[in-house]
């Protein structure tokens, strides 16, 4: 990825005043400022409707930073270039006035610092302003202009099936052109997501053995322990299938298979994710049945408290079928992964939070060693996205003793241990790279599109189904989706503690 200078821009802040922005976006931008990688001519201007004046919304950015930062302690000098660089606008989403008035203070920011005014919209809103903002947008002129950047970001979900992505893509198309749409997804933020390309194509260990050759299976699991919490009007309509596994697993799913890029240039890296995308077998309607399973968590106990059923969460229908469990068996029709099942599941209410990619390789036929390896694990790679990020390596060995006895054994890679805990954040990372024009790390169209086609299919069929299967809180899902493994003589890898979680606990991170 080529290194891009930085320029000066104003970041415009729809839905400022929202959760998303106080608990993520801000503490980002501290982030950055403290880094020195926002220009010292940019500028921050919330667009927000609650009736607030430069200094009030300045004290709200100085709290949501104290509370919601990675650093314990605000630097004062840090915050005070950053509460220089913020603006209000006050406006509703609808009110074309509010956009015409921000067109005059970006104008005046600009005359004052630069001659460029690149200007990049963030909309940190509930899909359903989308439309309309950019409507907006482009009727007061905002993102008109050659000599400088305009960019727009959006946050998942892109669409909640496939028909409405496409009209929302068409009516975003009228605005902006594809090189200027950023449609976000914070998982490829993540460090050890990047690190996947490094762990494949840097190491020659890896490289040669990442095919069907030698790779039995992979299996993608996204867990939560946590329930819907406030979401439930928006989780309600969306489900597990559609808030989850349409994104980050379809995205996670195309690191893993896609071939080496030419290069590491964002249009060559996103053209491979795509053909893995356009590769996963097809399958019909009649056949989700026998590739996928749902699931909704019922009442119970998780980590000693007694936990509601979905049912019973704050804002959702009493009768929903709304799944909060996926699980999912996808193969891919390609030289390197024919006949490699990809196992995928995710689900909230589960065992624990975990997030993490497993590839299980073929066990060796053991003819020598057949007496005395009976049940042996097979060798795994583990890529752990969260918590306790790292890499582990699962081998067999000698147990010792004069007994020739044979037990699976790890090597870890703890990544906090190594690099320390101040890595970038993963939103820290995507507002840099939407500043500096790097589309790597966001989904291009195309993806998104074969994306909801492989979703729309399974949301089809799920339709004609009225019951779905219950699951317990602290569990990993319902038993289908044991079964659904079982069918193909496999079982999910079970998430294990790395060596080094107790080093990271002492170290404050827990």
């Amino acid at each position: 990825m080529k290194k891009k200078e930085i320029e000066p821009c104003i970041i415009i802040l729809f839905g400022a005043t929202g959760d998303l922005t106080k608990r993520k976006l801000l503490p980002a931008l501290y982030e950055l400022e403290s880094e020195n990688l926002l220009h010292k001519d940019s500028k921050i201007v919330a667009f927000a409707r609650r009736p607030k004046n430069d200094n009030l919304f300045k004290n709200d950015v100085f709290n949501s930073i104290k509370k919601f930062s990675k650093f314990k302690k605000i630097d004062e000098s840090i915050w005070s270039r950053l509460k220089n660089k913020i603006h209000y606008n006050m406006s509703e989403f609808y009110d074309l006035n509010g956009y015409k008035k921000l067109k005059s203070l970006i104008k005046k920011l600009c005359s004052k610092s630069s001659e460029k005014c690149n200007k990049l919209f963030y909309l940190a809103v509930p899909p359903e302003h989308f439309e309309t903002i950019i409507n907006n947008i482009k009727k007061s002129g905002l993102a008109a202009g050659n000599s400088s950047f305009n960019r727009v970001v959006f946050e998942k979900p892109f669409g909640n099936d496939l028909k409405s992505a496409k009209k929302l893509n068409k009516t975003i198309k009228k605005a902006f052109k594809e090189n200027q749409i950023y449609r976000i997804d914070h998982y490829l933020g993540k460090e050890l997501v990047q690190n996947l390309l490094v762990l494949r194509f840097a190491n020659s260990i890896f490289d040669p053995i990442w095919n069907k050759k030698y790779i039995d299976n992979v299996q993608i699991t996204v867990a939560e322990d946590l329930g819907v919490e406030t979401r439930g009007n928006y989780y309600d309509k969306a489900g597990a299938l559609r808030d989850i596994l349409q994104n980050h697993m379809m995205q996670l799913l195309a690191l893993t298979a896609m071939e080496p890029p030419v290069s590491l240039d964002a249009d060559d890296i996103r053209e491979e994710k795509v053909k893995v995308l356009r590769s996963i077998h097809p399958f019909a309607i009649k056949d989700v049945k026998d590739i996928s399973v749902r699931g909704q968590y019922s009442s119970g106990t998780l980590n000693s408290k007694k936990i509601k059923a979905y049912k019973d969460e704050e804002n959702v229908n009493k009768n929903s079928r709304t799944e909060t469990f996926v699980a999912l068996k996808l193969k891919i029709d390609n030289w390197r992964w024919a006949n490699v099942p990809f196992y995928m599941r995710t689900g909230k209410r589960l065992n624990k939070r975990v997030a993490k990619i497993t590839i299980v390789f073929k066990q060796n036929p053991c003819i020598l060693f057949y007496e005395h390896s009976k049940e042996t694990a097979p060798n795994m790679l583990i890529i752990r996205i969260q918590p306790e990020e790292g890499i582990s390596l699962q081998f067999s060995a000698k147990v010792p003793g004069r007994k020739m006895i044979i037990d699976s054994v790890r090597m870890d890679f703890c990544h906090e241990c190594k690099f320390g805990p101040n890595t970038p954040e993963a939103y820290e990372r995507l507002i840099h790279d939407a500043i500096a024009g790097d589309q790597t790390l966001f989904t291009r169209w195309d993806e998104v599109e074969h994306s909801w086609e492989i979703v729309d299919k399974i949301a089809e069929a799920w339709k004609k189904s009225r019951t779905i299967p219950q699951y317990k809180p602290g569990t990993w899902g319902p038993k289908e989706s044991d079964i659904l493994i079982k069918k193909d003589k496999r079982k999910w890898a079970k998430p294990l503690t790395p060596m080094y979680s107790a080093l990271l606990k002492n170290n404050g991170k827990g």
